[in-house]
C-alpha cells in the first residue's frame, strides 16, 4: 500500500524559537512616570523659593496625578518604570507640602509687613491754630472738618494749617478760572517739628465748593498754584498759596490736604 503524502510546509525565515516582529510584547509606555518625576523635581525646587509656592502647588499636583497613573500602568504591565513613577509621586507630594508651608509663611510675612506699614503711617490729631479756631476734630480721624486757622497735627510732629479763604482776582493769563465764578486763595503752612526731614513735594491740596461738593478747580497764575516742593528740615516750615474756582453762590469751601502717602488727609471747612 502506498503511504499518504504529507502536505508541504514552507520553511520559516526566522530562527527556531524566535518571535516574528510585530507579534511580541508591545513597547513600554513609560511617559507618565518620566513626566511625573520631572514635574515633581521642578515643583519641589520651586517650593523652597520664596513666593513661588503657587508654582510648587500646581506642578506638585500634576506630578502626583501623573505618578499615580504611571504606577497603574506599571501594575498592568504596560510600563517598566514603576520606580520612576513612585519617585514622581513622592516628589509631587513633597512639592504640595512645600507649597502649603510657603503659602502660610508668605501670608504671615505679608501680614507683618502690613502691620509695620500701619505703625509707620502717622496718625493725625487736631489742635486749635493761631487763628483762634476751635478744635473741631480731624477731617478723617473724627469725621469732622477743621475750621480756618486750625491745625492738623500728626504723630511724627508734622503740623498742617490752612488759613481763611481770601477773595482775589486771577491774573490775565490765569488757568482754571471760569467767568462768572468767584476765586478764592488759601495759605497752607506745613511745619516740621520732628527729627526727620519731610518731603513736601508729595503734598496734595484739593477743594470742593458749596453744599453739593462741586469740585473747585485749581487756579494757576503768576502768584498761585505752584504748590510745595523740596524738603522741609526739622524745625523748619514751608508756606504755599493755592487758589480755587468756586461757583458764585457757594457759601463754603472744603479744602483737603494730604501731606504725602504716609499721612492721612485732613479737611478744613472754610466759610466764604
Amino acid at each position: 500500500m502506498s503511504q499518504p503524502s504529507q502536505p508541504y510546509q514552507q520553511p520559516s525565515p526566522y530562527p527556531q524559537g524566535s518571535v516574528p516582529p510585530g507579534l511580541g510584547t508591545p513597547a513600554a509606555r513609560n511617559g507618565l512616570g518620566v513626566a511625573s518625576l520631572v514635574l515633581g523635581i521642578i515643583g519641589a525646587l520651586s517650593g523652597v523659593i520664596p513666593f513661588l509656592f503657587w508654582l510648587a502647588g500646581v506642578l506638585g499636583l500634576i506630578g502626583l496625578i501623573l505618578g499615580l497613573a504611571g504606577r497603574g500602568r506599571a501594575r498592568r504591565g504596560e510600563a517598566t518604570n514603576k520606580g520612576v513613577a513612585t519617585s514622581g509621586v513622592v516628589l509631587g507630594s513633597l512639592a504640595l507640602v512645600l507649597a502649603v508651608v510657603g503659602a502660610a509663611l508668605t501670608f504671615v510675612f505679608v501680614g507683618e509687613v502690613v502691620k509695620e506699614l500701619d505703625k509707620a503711617t502717622p496718625s493725625v490729631s487736631s489742635a486749635p491754630g493761631a487763628g483762634g479756631g476751635t478744635d473741631s476734630g480731624s477731617g478723617d480721624a473724627k469725621g469732622k472738618a477743621l475750621a480756618a486757622g486750625d491745625s492738623a497735627v500728626y504723630d511724627d510732629d508734622l503740623t498742617v494749617t490752612v488759613s481763611e479763604p481770601v477773595a482775589y482776582t486771577p491774573g490775565e493769563y490765569a488757568v482754571g478760572h471760569t467767568r462768572g465764578n468767584k476765586a478764592y486763595k488759601v495759605t497752607v503752612v506745613i511745619e516740621n517739628a520732628g527729627k526727620e526731614k519731610f518731603d513736601a513735594g508729595l503734598t496734595t491740596v484739593t477743594a470742593r465748593a458749596g453744599a453739593d461738593g462741586v469740585e473747585a478747580e485749581s487756579i494757576y497764575d503768576d502768584t498761585t498754584g505752584t504748590g510745595f516742593s523740596g524738603t522741609i528740615l526739622p524745625g523748619k516750615k514751608a508756606t504755599a498759596v493755592f487758589a480755587f474756582d468756586s461757583p458764585a453762590a457757594a457759601k463754603a469751601l472744603t479744602v483737603e490736604v494730604g501731606p504725602g502717602i504716609l499721612h492721612d488727609t485732613s479737611q478744613w471747612e472754610l466759610k466764604l
